[in-house]
């Protein structure tokens, strides 16, 4: 992977947020196009990784991205024992605050597994909305 892709600009990744904020706020509205939707999913998931480096927690956001996060110990076979994963706007609510993961987690739109995947509520939200 190109280090252009495992590192979010702040300023790209809040436009990308931006123009998909109004579907955050109001999901009854159509679902924003394909590419502005995987590029925010992306983004913010860059982001995360690289608050939080490592490779403990593994977070999946299918079909657009998965990236592992927080110090410890690296896992590099197989299943990761802590794992994070959801939905796009899942992600994307959890990102910008919009949600927080114990709410999601409840309600099953995240599913955590291992002892350590809850630690990324840490570095949430990443991006900060207006209002």
């Amino acid at each position: 992977m190109s280090a252009a892709r495992q590192h979010a600009d702040p300023a790209k990744t809040r436009d990308a947020v931006r123009v998909i904020e109004g579907w955050l706020r109001d999901d009854t509205g159509p679902a924003p196009n394909r590419v502005a939707l995987a590029a925010a999913v992306r983004l913010t998931a860059r982001t995360l990784a690289a608050a939080a480096p490592g490779a403990s927690v593994e977070v999946r956001i299918p079909p657009f991205v998965a990236v592992q996060c927080i110090s410890g110990p690296r896992h590099t076979r197989g299943t990761p024992p802590n794992v994070v994963e959801t939905d796009p706007r899942t992600w994307l609510l959890l990102a910008t605050g919009l949600l927080q993961l114990t709410e999601a987690s409840a309600a099953g739109t995240v599913q955590l597994s291992g002892s350590r995947a809850n630690e990324i509520q840490i570095w949430l939200p990443l991006v900060r909305l207006a209002g």
